[in-house]
This record gives C-alpha cells, sequence and structure tokens, in this order.
C-alpha cells in the first residue's frame, strides 16, 4: 500500500502536468475535471509499481498521457479546441501574439492523439530521450515523429491563415 501523505505532495507538487494533459485531451471544465480525477486515480493504482528507474515526473507524464488516450478511446469522442481564456495570458501579450497562439493550439488539437502527446511534451522543453521514454519509443522515431507534425502544424496554420484572409 503507497504512502499516501507522500503520494499526495507528488501530486500536489506536480499537478500542473495533469492539468497541461487535460487541457489538451479534454474540452469543457468539467471533462477536464473527470479526466483529472481519472489520471489521479491511475496514477494511485500504478504507483507502487513505480520504480524510479525513471524520473517522477517522466512515469507521471506517461502514466497521464496512456490515460488521456486510453479515455477518449473508451468514450469514443475526439476531443475539440476550447479557445485560451485571456486569463491564460498576460495583459501585455499583443493581439496578435494571442491570435497565434489560439491559431496553434487549434492546430494541436487537430492531431491524432499520439502526435498530440509527443508534441505537448516537446513544448515542455522534455529532450528527445524523455519523450521515448514517456511514449515507450525509440529517440529516432519520436524525431522522425516531430519532424512530421511540425510539418503537418505548419500545414494546418498556414491553411486556417488563409482561410481568416
Amino acid at each position: 500500500m503507497p504512502n499516501r501523505k507522500a503520494f499526495s505532495e507528488l501530486i500536489e507538487n506536480h499537478q500542473a502536468i495533469i492539468h497541461k494533459v487535460t487541457m489538451v485531451y479534454a474540452n469543457g471544465r468539467a471533462n477536464r475535471e473527470d479526466l483529472f480525477q481519472e489520471i489521479c486515480l491511475q496514477l494511485w493504482k500504478s504507483y507502487p509499481n513505480f520504480r524510479e528507474e525513471a524520473k517522477f515526473t517522466t512515469w507521471m507524464y506517461r502514466v497521464a498521457l496512456n490515460t488521456a488516450i486510453n479515455t477518449i478511446r473508451r468514450n469514443n469522442k475526439t476531443p475539440s479546441f476550447e479557445p485560451l481564456k485571456d486569463t491564460d495570458r498576460t495583459a501585455d501579450d499583443s493581439q496578435n501574439e494571442k491570435d497565434q497562439v489560439q491559431t496553434l493550439y487549434m492546430a494541436i488539437s487537430k492531431l491524432n492523439r499520439i502526435d498530440k502527446a509527443i508534441i505537448l511534451l516537446w513544448l515542455e522543453e522534455k529532450n528527445y530521450e524523455e519523450i521515448a521514454s514517456i511514449m515507450g519509443t525509440s529517440k529516432t522515431n519520436v524525431s522522425v515523429k516531430l519532424v512530421r507534425i511540425k510539418r503537418k502544424l505548419e500545414e494546418l496554420v498556414s491553411n486556417t491563415v488563409k482561410q481568416e484572409s
């Protein structure tokens, strides 16, 4: 039986990871809250098996992403894009930058579940080795996928900009 206090502290210290995953994989506050709870439950169930071969955050990302992907698959729902709120950005940001960020997040929302996970980790400045460990793949595969994902995002953003013109 895992130590509840230690587990609670770890979740509290790293809850931003869970929030980021829920923002990418769930739409609407209620769905994000449900997914957050489901991820926490899976982390609790998996915690006794955490062998500390990887960093805790790497393991946490892996469990969170797998839970999100499996929950979506189980519910047979495709997450949709929800625009960023103004409170998510500082008041000094230009409207142009806000539009660019929203366009990028809209493009990310159109990617498949695995590509979303990889680009989310890359945007979190995880290195290829960490991404590979979290995703259960090789560094080479991560490298190839990121090149393809970036091309796809460029295409999606370009098409969005053309449609708005």
